[in-house]
């Protein structure tokens, strides 16, 4: 029974440390700051006490491209396709050339600011460039946002994601490869985004015609065949040496709108399924820091890297790229304000760990504490931030879409 006895005390432990975290949305919805940084914090701290829990990096990334599996499949669908082609352009510059645009600035502020190498400032740039689809969507998704500020951001965050995973895994390539050129970078780019989009779109739309048309007996294989579809496309994208996150975020987005038997319960479930999957993921980043080791020193850098990233870096791209768009004001400004970090950026600086990058402990800890800025001062005044713009409406339900009557 020794075996059992252990087994049950970890399941106890794993429980009441994940009831906790739930509860924490209480707190978040009163200081309005999003539950992500709680989950993150609390479970570095968590490490810091009891070492023992701390997960290696293999370990993380694979826990982490669950969860992001999910989330982002389910934040493809929330936004559907209608709402996807009305945005798509700004979505579409936002995501390549503001991540890119992002990643190149940060980098140069990072070399010349806090004297890091160019190849080490470029993988720092290219951690945090990406913003955030678990903290966006959570955030988003509790207030509606006159306009397409909203669904800018969202489609944002959805996109540039694959785009930042792909050039810091080309970045990694050339810091492996000492007489590699950039162009190895180019090429890991192309063949991840193209082959992730081509997978991502024949995916979606094979989905689609499979919830219209093949019935199942009950609610709940429809609702498991959706992520069971989900691992198929991002597994298809993955083997092929594609984007999966694209692949998996594109076929949300193509079968968002699609009328389908039981799809209130589909969309339910998803939804459960994916604040799930953003407790999971920060809890399991936060597993892998040590607050107690991280020095002074390197909280300025992320802090000074931060400030530089929200006051400077984004409002510049943002205001760049969406100049020539018809946007209000107010908009734009939102959209500048709103750049939210979170697991994502913690992840690629994770992958450098993994690949025992030189002095990729301090990357990882300068990436934690923009991260943990990101969220705690962007996440928690964007509620305010959309009402002195003015483009804030009322409390958000969950985007409905008709569906047809189950067998």
């Amino acid at each position: 029974m020794h075996d059992v006895t252990h087994f049950g005390l970890i399941l106890l432990v794993a429980s009441v440390c994940f009831a906790a975290a739930l509860f924490t949305s209480k707190l978040s919805a009163r200081t309005s700051i999003p539950s992500a940084a709680l989950f993150l914090v609390a479970a570095a701290f968590l490490s810091d006490a009891l070492p023992a829990l701390a997960l290696s990096p293999t370990t993380v990334e694979r826990i982490a491209t669950i969860a992001l599996i999910v989330i982002l499949y389910d934040g493809g669908a929330s936004i559907g396709w209608r709402r996807f082609r009305v945005a798509a352009t700004p979505i579409a510059t936002l995501g390549i050339v503001g991540t890119f645009a992002t990643a190149g600035l940060a980098a140069l502020f990072v070399h010349w600011a806090l004297g890091l190498s160019w190849l080490l400032a470029g993988l720092v740039g290219a951690a945090v460039a990406p913003t955030d689809p678990a903290v966006m969507f959570s955030v988003l998704g509790e207030r509606e946002i006159s306009g397409r500020a909203a669904t800018i951001l969202e489609g944002e965050s959805g996109a540039n994601d694959p785009v930042g995973i792909a050039l810091m895994l080309g970045l990694l390539q050339l810091v492996g490869h000492p007489d590699a050129t950039f162009w190895v970078v180019v090429r890991v780019f192309v063949e991840e985004v193209g082959i992730g989009l081509a997978i991502g779109v024949a995916g979606g739309l094979a989905e689609g015609w499979l919830l219209r048309r093949v019935t199942l007996p009950s609610s709940g294989l429809h609702t498991a065949r959706t992520l069971a579809l989900a691992g198929i496309v991002y597994g298809a994208a993955t083997v092929a040496h594609g984007s999966g996150f694209l692949a998996v975020f594109v076929a949300g987005i193509l079968v968002g709108d699609v009328r389908a038997p039981f799809k209130h319960e589909i969309e339910l479930f998803q939804g459960a399924l994916a604040a799930l999957g953003e407790v999971v993921v920060f809890i399991a980043l936060g597993l892998t820091l040590s607050l107690s080791e991280i020095s002074g020193s390197r909280w300025a850098e992320g802090l000074a890297l931060a400030a530089f990233l929200m006051f400077v870096a984004r409002p510049v791209v943002v205001g760049a790229l969406l100049a020539p768009l018809p946007l209000r004001s107010g908009e734009r400004a939102f959209v500048a304000w709103g750049g939210l970090k979170g697991a994502v950026p913690i992840l690629l600086a994770s992958f450098a760990v993994a690949r025992h990058v030189d002095q990729a402990d301090r990357l990882l800890d300068i990436v934690f504490v923009v991260v943990l800025v990101s969220v705690v001062v962007g996440g928690g005044t964007l509620t305010v931030a959309s009402r002195w713009l003015g483009i804030e409406g009322r409390r958000a339900t969950r985007r409905a879409v008709p569906s047809a009557s189950g067998p």
